[in-house]
């Protein structure tokens, strides 16, 4: 086995990301983002161009920090760490093209939430028709191509449809969401509320046609929620 030398300090903060993404994965399950192994989270590791994401196919049960799967950006896996021995999600190569194409991403998360992979389904982006929408996403939650699961195409479509936009949530059509953050914590967060606006609004059209938020409104209640809510909201917009 080849085994690789970490500075003492970056596998500190290896260390770190291994439980907090270890632990986040906890999250998808505990708000029914996810069923079976579908989903992952990743985190990127900070001062280095590594991540970790968690292993293909095993159980949320059976996930911990010792089998997150240290990552290179380019997807390949770092020999002789641990976690190693195995297969790295099938959504690696698109987690390893969002970090290498989008430095300020330091988390990315794929569910199979129902109601947003319903929206994806039907190829129609989630209008921003509610305040809590306007708050998290800045407008509505955009539609990204159909891509193949496998290579970095997903994560060329995630790239190509949130580069200029406010949301850090992206509809992949016929898929499901991917989130981004600052870190994975973020990103969970956001997967989250995906699917919590795409419940209510799905609800809404039940009833009649939502109405839709008028820009500068959007534009206000964003401002106001990323940037004064909350006790540090540089830090936490819980």
């Amino acid at each position: 086995m080849i085994v690789t030398l970490i500075p003492a300090e970056l596998q500190e903060t290896i260390d770190r990301i291994r439980i907090d993404v270890a632990a986040l994965h906890a999250e998808l399950v505990r708000y029914g983002l996810v069923v079976w192994t579908g989903g992952n989270v990743s985190g990127r590791v900070p001062g280095a161009d590594l991540f970790l994401i968690k292993p293909s196919g095993v159980s949320y049960d059976d996930l911990a920090p010792e089998n997150m799967i240290l990552c290179r950006l380019d997807g390949t896996i770092v020999e002789g760490t641990p976690g190693s021995d195995r297969s790295p999600s099938s959504d690696t190569a698109a987690h390893a093209y969002v970090y290498r194409t989008m430095p300020e991403v330091g988390g990315v998360v794929h569910t199979h939430s129902p109601y947003a992979v319903a929206w994806a389904a039907v190829g129609e982006p989630i209008p921003c028709v509610t305040t809590a929408m306007a708050d998290e996403f800045g407008g509505e939650i955009p539609i990204g191509p159909f891509a193949i699961i496998g290579d970095d195409s997903i994560g060329r479509g995630i790239v190509e449809t949130l580069r200029d936009h406010r949301s850090p949530a992206v509809l992949m059509r016929n898929h499901g969401p991917f989130t981004i953050g600052m870190d994975a914590r973020s990103a969970v967060k956001a997967a989250v509320m995906v699917e919590d606006v795409a419940r209510s609004v799905a609800f809404a059209r039940q009833l009649g046609t939502p109405i839709p938020i008028v820009q500068p409104a959007i534009d206000s209640l964003y401002n106001r929620y990323q940037n004064v809510y909350g006790q540090n909201p540089t830090e936490s917009r819980a």
